[in-house]
């Protein structure tokens, strides 16, 4: 084998490495999916209960209980991060206790070595790996220095051009953060489950199905059967 083939096989060889780690670091989404309404437009996403599933079963929890409605992005990095503040303080509307309660909670860091890229999800927390509350992140570019030491816990599925919106607000600079000189309200969330989309869906055509059936049966009676 000349040495020209023996460079294109192990090229090749790498090529092959390089993609199935891509795809082993792509992990799947679970069937829930949670809508944000902002006063820009909706952001859908789903989770990845497999990567982080405590941080999940605490994110979802808070969104079942109507913790981030009335919340808001408090910084907007552009080509970086879309970050929602902490329910705990970013709310116009006051906690109840249920919401107080799951608010205070941090959660032990689910790190991974899925990428921080564009659309992930991805919690916020202080210099204690283990202090994540509710403030996470929607990635607005590829952030690789954050990898494996910030949790991702899943991505956005539809309304990019909503966060694109966001990234033409003005900003401002205070310290490290970049903020939205107006308020990015989320006006209020609700979730659904795609299992249960597809079921109603196959629902609907199968009852037109039958319909439709029930109406050939009938012509066929009258014309066999007068």
């Amino acid at each position: 084998m000349r040495s020209s083939e023996r460079a294109m096989i192990a090229f090749a060889i790498a090529c092959m490495g390089f993609l199935y780690g891509a795809i082993a670091t792509v992990p799947e989404l679970g069937s829930t999916r949670v809508v944000f309404q902002t006063n820009y437009g909706d952001i859908e996403f789903g989770f990845y209960p497999s990567v982080a599933p405590k941080t999940v079963e605490h994110i979802f929890k808070l969104v079942r209980l109507g913790g981030y409605n009335t919340n808001h992005f408090f910084r907007v990095d552009k080509g970086f991060v879309a970050q929602v503040a902490d329910v705990a303080n970013g709310r116009t509307a006051p906690m109840n206790e249920d919401q107080k309660l799951e608010a205070e909670k941090t959660i032990v860091g689910e790190f991974s070595d899925v990428k921080h890229v564009r659309g992930i999800l991805s919690m916020g927390r202080y210099s204690d790996p283990d202090s994540a509350q509710s403030s996470f992140s929607m990635l607005l570019g590829d952030a690789p220095h954050l990898d494996g030491t910030y949790a991702i816990f899943g991505k956005v599925t539809k309304g990019d051009e909503t966060l694109r919106k966001l990234e033409e607000v003005p900003t401002r600079r205070e310290g490290i953060f970049v903020m939205p000189t107006e308020r990015i309200s989320i006006l209020s969330t609700y979730y659904y489950d795609t299992k249960t989309e597809t079921c109603e869906e196959d629902r609907f055509v199968l009852k037109r199905r039958l319909a439709a059936s029930a109406v050939e049966i009938e012509k066929q009676r009258m014309r066999c059967f007068p």
